[in-house]
C-alpha cells in the first residue's frame, strides 16, 4: 500500500484540523452549557463593550443548541450560523480537492471575500435593529 503524496496531505490536513476542532468543541457543548451564570464559555466581547451584536453573538448558544438537536433554539441564537454551516462545510470541502462541476458557479461565489463582507457587515447592523422583522435576528 502506497502512503499518499505530500501535497495531498497538504490538502487534506485543514479539513482533518476542522474536524479535530468541531468533534472537540462537540464534546465540550455536549457537557458545558452556555446559558448557566458561571459558564466557563466565553461571551461575546464587542456587546460587553458596545451592548452591539456582531455577526457572531449567539454562535456558541446557536451550536449548544444543534448539538442537543433543537433547532428552533439554534435559529433563535444565530440564524446565520445555522444557515451557513453547510455552505462551509462545502467551502472546507472544495478546499480539499473535492469539487463537483454543478457546484462550481456556488463556489465562486462563496470563495469571493466581498460575498462574506457584504453579508457578514450587512446582517451585523441588521441584527441590531430595533424593528420587527430585523429584531428576530437578534439573539434570543
Amino acid at each position: 500500500m502506497a502512503l499518499p503524496s505530500r501535497t495531498t496531505l497538504a490538502r487534506w490536513a485543514p479539513t482533518a484540523l476542522v474536524a479535530g476542532l468541531g468533534a472537540g468543541a462537540i464534546v465540550v457543548l455536549r457537557n458545558v452549557s452556555p446559558y448557566g451564570a458561571n459558564s466557563p464559555l466565553p461571551g461575546c466581547p464587542l456587546y460587553a463593550l458596545t451592548g452591539l451584536y456582531c455577526p457572531g453573538c449567539g454562535s456558541t448558544r446557536c451550536l449548544y443548541s444543534l448539538v442537543h438537536f433543537d433547532w428552533q433554539g439554534a435559529i433563535a441564537m444565530n440564524p446565520l450560523l445555522v444557515i451557513s454551516l453547510p455552505f462551509l462545510l462545502l467551502m472546507l470541502l472544495h478546499g480539499a480537492g473535492v469539487r463537483p462541476r454543478v457546484l462550481e458557479p456556488l463556489m465562486r461565489v462563496l470563495a469571493s471575500p466581498m460575498f462574506w463582507l457584504v453579508l457578514l457587515v450587512g446582517y451585523a447592523v441588521l441584527r441590531n435593529l430595533p424593528w420587527m422583522p430585523f429584531a428576530w435576528l437578534a439573539p434570543g
